[in-house]
């Protein structure tokens, strides 16, 4: 028995529509390579999609793709991550599954977490992701004691960072402690966290495959490019790479420079045929601004790369310090105001981590897209009822209107 781990596949992720499509393009690949080696099943650990509502024609890609898994017998095993789960309890894994392309583990009964066995035998659990690292309170109030004592092969799959295994730089990231999980399983499958990472747990082991395409700047900046781990009856680990393109890393410092040193810099880039170059400036100018750097001629100069990504966050002169924050992404920028701010202001009875979780899921209510051909007041009663729903406000959209 041979299974495929992946984890934060983000389909839909990336604004730029070269990485967009390469975001998918991965996606297609690994379940490419699961059939070519006969992988008895894939288990998928959050973020499938970056949103719970992606865009239709990702919808169409995504299930062709899990469509040529299923006809190659191959069953696909989700848990919600924090990107593809809804407060409102409707994600587009619902629909997938309804469909039979996907299975979600995370099943309760008699509030039990119940096992899905796969047709090689083995025992398949989990426990999804939310937003804020609020999982926590999920694996708090899990009854863990008939999970453990179930015999047999057994895979938890995990969609939250530990403490313990942390790297340095994800250090103020929510996270919780390794001892929360349940003891006892032979596969411990993480997501949530990009980074590669594996160890030996609870005679099991635990590990995290990284985002099956960079997630963003930094990430295309570190690793270059995503995979997945292919795992045999033994936990042996194989880890598949998934490339599609180079990227070329053009890091500049500015301290002590002008503008039009900087933008020579720039011009005078060498081979970037074809690859996904990122450029990334920092430090203070000797003189003029940010905005005195031509771009525009820097990115004609480019032309034949296939996508050209540039970060000047920390690029300032000397007349204008610009805002610096920790937060690596919008998501870690909501997350550390959020908890900055929570239980300073009296809202009811709620405690500080109830109000974080409503904060949180109001945000995910909030943070719909238009659908394709839907009408704008349809949009409008579709967020006002999610949002009715986190609140606990059952006055429908009309009822709303009239008062």
């Amino acid at each position: 028995m041979k299974f495929a781990h992946l984890a934060d596949c983000h389909v839909g992720g990336w604004r730029e529509p070269e990485l967009k499509e390469l975001g998918i393009k991965a996606f297609r690949k690994a379940i490419d390579i699961c059939i070519e080696r006969h992988i008895g099943f894939i288990l998928i650990a959050g973020d499938l999609f970056n949103t719970a509502i992606p865009n239709i024609d990702l919808i169409k890609d995504v299930a062709n793709v899990l469509r040529k898994a299923k006809d190659a017998n191959i069953d696909v095993y989700v848990i919600p991550g924090s990107h593809d789960f809804s407060p409102s309890g409707k994600t587009m894994l619902d629909v997938l599954e309804k469909a039979g392309l996907i299975t979600n583990v995370m099943k309760f009964k008699n509030n039990k977490l119940q096992f899905t066995e796969d047709k090689t035998g083995a025992k398949i659990t989990g426990l999804l992701g939310r937003r804020g690292g609020l999982e926590v309170l999920d694996y708090e109030n899990l009854d863990k004691e008939h999970l453990e004592n179930e015999s047999g092969f057994k895979i938890f799959l995990f969609h939250t960072a530990l403490t313990e295994f942390k790297p340095k730089e994800m250090e103020k990231m929510t996270s919780q402690s390794v001892a929360n999980l349940p003891k006892n399983f032979n596969y411990y499958a993480g997501g949530h966290i990009h980074y590669i990472f594996d160890k030996e747990h609870c005679n099991g082991k635990l590990v995290y495959p990284g985002a099956l395409f960079p997630n963003n700047f930094k990430e295309l900046e570190e690793f270059k490019h995503g995979g997945f781990y292919i795992v045999d009856d033994n936990l042996n680990l194989e880890y598949v790479p998934i490339k599609f393109k180079d990227v070329l890393v053009i890091d500049i410092d500015a301290n002590g420079k002008t503008p039009e040193e900087i933008e020579s810099e720039l011009v005078n880039i060498k081979d970037f045929w074809d690859k996904i170059v990122t450029i990334r400036i920092k430090g203070t100018l000797k003189s003029g601004k940010p905005s005195d750097i031509d771009f525009k001629k820097v990115i004609e100069r480019l032309n034949g790369a296939h996508c050209v990504l540039k970060n000047t966050f920390k690029l300032k002169s000397k007349e204008f310090e610009e805002v610096e924050t920790s937060a690596k992404s919008s998501e870690d920028i909501e997350e550390s105001i959020v908890k900055e701010y929570s239980g300073k202001i009296s809202l009811g009875n709620l405690t500080k981590e109830e109000e974080e979780k409503l904060t949180f899921e109001l945000i995910d209510a909030l943070d719909k897209d238009k659908k394709e051909g839907e009408k704008v007041i349809d949009f409008e009663k579709r967020i006002v009822n999610e949002v009715n729903k986190v609140l606990g406000i059952e006055d429908d959209f009309e009822k709303n209107k009239t008062e």
